[in-house]
């Protein structure tokens, strides 16, 4: 094909020729880098013959047919790259299709065997059912920028990295939101989790956080259930960024399960309903693990506003922040509080619940945890 550039013949096809040879090649996993430079090679030694048996009197000649090679190079690079991207990208497709419809299925209960089978993914016996929370990024609150293209950035750079970590072990599906990763458990420890979620929000550039349990297939739908539960409990308490287990959210989970004590504990802060100042300040006060300096700070004012306002917390609750028991049942209160307003939206507004990749809310949710 050179060989006719340079005696200025133009056979026919050989542009699709080249492409049908690459679009072999990304099928076969050759990587596009050793394509190229094998390409590079070949021309740098062809151009070494012409040089090796040229003499100064050929300049005009030798410069004629370096042009023909760039030319011809050029346009060998352009098809292949062409054709290799197109044929990856059918691939990829092919396979993420693949990969979204066996996980749907896992965690809609369905039957997997031949499914698996077609898709060419083999079922382990346990997964880690993974709950990711994904926050917005600060440039999808900038006006100056859309975000709407900043949150489908953050959510590429997710689906990126855990493809270079993962392998193509990882079932997902995934939004700008969150959603839920199946991990086989064989294959990933819980230190594997924990730095996986680490690498997970350096891509996104936001903390993310996880809940992780294990299950079954068959277990799947139930524990997706649950672990999407906790992680709206981690988001509700403004927990930090990492993988959380059922067992140290036990207590959290139980408190938001309908009942009288969740009544009767609802109602402990319904008195700071006319006093916005205060209830902003227990809520800070608790999320800086009751440190008065940090809460004074983030609320812009005195330490002993701060000591004041808890005081008053406690004449009009009857529970005072600064004791033990008082703080317990405050804690908790504003917990079934948080919890309580969640449910209040998703019944106002059940299309702007967030976006999650589990069994539909209408599936039962057990009253327990089950672990």
């Amino acid at each position: 094909m050179t060989r006719s550039m340079l005696d200025g013949r133009d056979l026919p096809g050989r542009t699709e020729r080249v492409q049908a040879a690459a679009a072999g090649w990304a099928r076969e996993g050759i990587p596009i880098d050793t394509i190229h430079h094998a390409i590079h090679e070949g021309f740098k030694l062809g151009f070494d013959l012409i040089l090796a048996n040229g003499t100064t009197r050929d300049h005009t000649t030798v410069a004629g047919v370096a042009l023909r090679l760039m030319e011809a190079l050029d346009m060998i690079t352009s098809a292949v790259s062409v054709a290799y991207v197109r044929e990856l990208r059918s691939v990829v497709s092919e396979h993420h299709t693949a990969v979204h419809t066996l996980t749907s299925a896992l965690l809609g209960g369905q039957s997997t065997s031949t499914m698996a089978r077609e898709c060419g993914i083999e079922i382990a016996e346990q997964y880690h059912v993974v709950a990711l929370e994904l926050p917005p990024h600060p440039e999808e609150l900038d006006s100056a920028l859309d975000a709407n293209v900043v949150a489908r950035r953050k959510l590429r750079r997710v689906q990126a990295e855990l493809a270079n970590r993962c392998d193509g072990k990882v079932l997902s599906l995934l939004s700008v939101d969150g959603g839920t990763l199946l991990l086989p458990a064989p294959k990933f420890s819980d230190a594997d989790l924990d730095r996986l979620i680490d690498r997970l929000s350096a891509a996104a550039q936001v903390p993310v956080r996880a809940v992780a349990m294990t299950a079954a297939p068959p277990q799947i739908p139930q524990v997706a259930e649950q672990v999407h539960e906790l992680v709206d409990i981690v988001h509700r308490l403004g927990g930090e960024s990492k993988v959380y287990r059922p067992h140290e959210l036990a207590f959290e989970y139980q408190l938001t399960r309908p009942g009288p004590a969740r009544d009767h504990l609802s109602a402990v802060l319904d008195s700071l309903e006319a006093h916005p100042d205060l209830l902003l300040t227990l809520e800070v006060h608790m999320a800086t693990n009751m440190q008065r300096n940090r809460s004074a700070r983030k609320l812009h004012v005195h330490t002993n506003t701060v000591d004041y306002r808890l005081k008053r917390i406690g004449q009009i609750t009857g529970f005072d922040p600064t004791d033990l028991t008082g703080l317990c049942h405050l804690r908790a209160a504003l917990l079934i509080r948080a919890h309580r307003g969640r449910s209040a939206a998703r019944i106002a507004n059940p299309d702007a619940a967030q976006v999650r990749a589990h069994p539909a809310e209408s599936e039962p949710v057990p009253s327990r945890l089950t672990w």
